[in-house]
């Protein structure tokens, strides 16, 4: 198994081509170029059989990375999307979504740079679309059990396979006007091409999942009416409601929330007709949040046209390389270039928000910014005396996320609330209801797509043995396992 040479005769990681920034901010197509075969191989081939794979524990998914590294680097991608999908429903998603804690955890990675383990994932998972390998798996036989599963994102569409799969009736419920949720909506379509979720939702429609969109439990359809129709629930409804920025002027005209910006540019690009919202054209753009959401909405800007876009962050600039107090095999914290930032704008680090600035009109015209002072109990706020105002026609909130929506799910199935704001269940993903699961961020948080499909895939197991008593299916995760990650700064 592998190349036990290969990462001595090809030590530089190498990635594919990314389309020019010049090109690619005139529109929303995917930004990376398709991986060749020979790059391909000669990265997979630096897969150096290292005995305890590492990568494992890196990912909540236990993706056979070794294995599919040496089918890659023979050339055998139809086996070694096998060995991804054995693992994994959607590996074309974590591909192109996930950060990638594999890599941390690269055995590889203590003397050289890491294998490149998320794009051999994206080129095979690429490479099974291609040559339409992701034949229907359908049940032999059906159990006369249903599920329901509310919500269509990562989750919600993990669990629906793994469930249909084995035998039961699966139905799942989007609110949306499309099956998909945080994929459909809001993710950009330079990071995940819609066409792509086509190809998954198209085999899931085979293999028996009936999709039912434009329907929104609690309110179009009661949960309690919901329990009387089905065996089982599956909550999937992810954790969209935004963290407010507490600040003064936070509810200016011109201070968008993060998702909804993001949803409003998928749906023109959908072809929808989208009236008022926001666009960045001609703007001076701020983006309060230096995380993945912060980034999304700071390529969306480029796209739309922005006269300028600026990235604040509260926190110090992470360091380029691994500090001494987090170790290989943890996922460190680290100064990252995403595709975004290299269109263009400025970053910067150890700014706290003050204030929103308004005119007489109501309108935001600017952004009272102050350093960061770092307190001894780990709190962060503005240093006094170091306050200016930055100009801004545009501020979005992307500081994070504050758990699942809140309302019907209180009133109507009596589910309590956990810490940041998810759902409470038990560490097999069932709630104090009877027959009815939470799976995913609105039970975890907002999390990572990986965490998320792992989730959906370990409810399903639950679910399973709820309905017949046991299970075949595969629990990678629990509720209380935790990535293996040093805490934030």
């Amino acid at each position: 198994m592998a190349d036990p040479h290969g990462f001595l005769d090809h030590p530089a990681r190498e990635l594919p081509e990314r389309r020019p920034v010049p090109v690619r901010i005139l529109d929303h197509r995917e930004i990376s170029l398709p991986q060749d075969r020979a790059q391909l191989q000669r990265q997979a081939s630096r897969c150096m059989d290292c005995g305890i794979p590492f990568c494992h524990q890196g990912c909540p998914l236990g993706n056979l990375i070794p294995e599919w590294n040496d089918l890659a680097r023979r050339g055998e991608l139809r086996a070694a999307s096998e060995r991804l999908h054995a693992t994994n429903n959607f590996p074309e998603l974590t591909g192109r979504l996930c950060p990638a804690p594999c890599e941390s955890s690269c055995v590889l990675g203590i003397s050289q740079p890491a294998v490149t383990i998320k794009r051999i994932e994206q080129s095979i998972a690429d490479a099974a679309l291609e040559g339409e390998w992701l034949e229907p798996r359908p049940p032999e036989r059906l159990t006369g059990r249903t599920v329901a599963v509310v919500g269509s994102g990562p989750a919600g569409l993990a669990a629906a396979q793994q469930l249909v799969r084995a035998g039961h009736t699966v139905a799942v419920f989007e609110r949306d006007d499309r099956i998909g949720g945080l994929l459909r909506y809001g993710i950009p379509d330079f990071k995940l091409d819609k066409q792509v979720l086509e190809q998954r939702l198209a085999q899931l429609r085979a293999e028996g999942v009936r999709f039912r969109p434009g329907v929104e439990i609690g309110r179009d359809l009661g949960w309690d009416e919901l329990r009387r129709r089905y065996d089982a629930i599956v909550i999937a409804t992810g954790a969209p409601v935004a963290r407010p920025l507490g600040v003064p002027g936070e509810h200016l005209d011109g201070v968008v929330d993060a998702m909804p910006y993001l949803v409003a540019q998928n749906r023109r690009n959908a072809g929808d007709e989208v009236v008022g919202a926001p666009d960045a054209a001609g703007r001076h753009v701020i983006v309060i949040g230096g995380g993945d959401t912060g980034a999304d909405c700071i390529g969306t800007a480029h796209r739309q046209g922005a006269a300028s876009v600026t990235s604040l962050a509260i926190g110090r600039r992470p360091p380029q390389e691994r500090p001494a107090d987090q170790p290989w095999p943890t996922v460190p914290r680290l100064y990252e270039v995403q595709t975004s930032h290299e269109e263009g704008g400025e970053r910067r680090y150890e700014a706290a928000t003050v204030e929103l600035v308004g005119d007489a009109d109501g309108r935001v015209v600017g952004l009272r910014v102050a350093d960061t002072e770092f307190g001894a109990d780990g709190r962060r706020g503005p240093k006094v005396g170091t306050e200016r105002v930055l100009p801004a026609d545009l501020v979005l909130n992307a500081t994070g996320f504050a758990g699942a929506q809140a309302g019907a799910l209180e009133a109507q199935l009596g589910l309590a609330r956990g810490r940041r704001g998810a759902l409470a269940r038990d560490a097999r993903f069932a709630t104090a209801v009877d027959g009815v699961f939470v799976a995913g961020d609105a039970g975890r948080g907002a999390s990572l797509v990986v965490w998320a499909i792992a989730e959906g895939r370990a409810a399903a197991a639950a679910v399973d043995r709820y309905l017949l008593g046991g299970t075949r299916l595969p629990a990678p995760v629990t509720t209380v396992d935790a990535p293996f990650a040093v805490p934030r700064a």
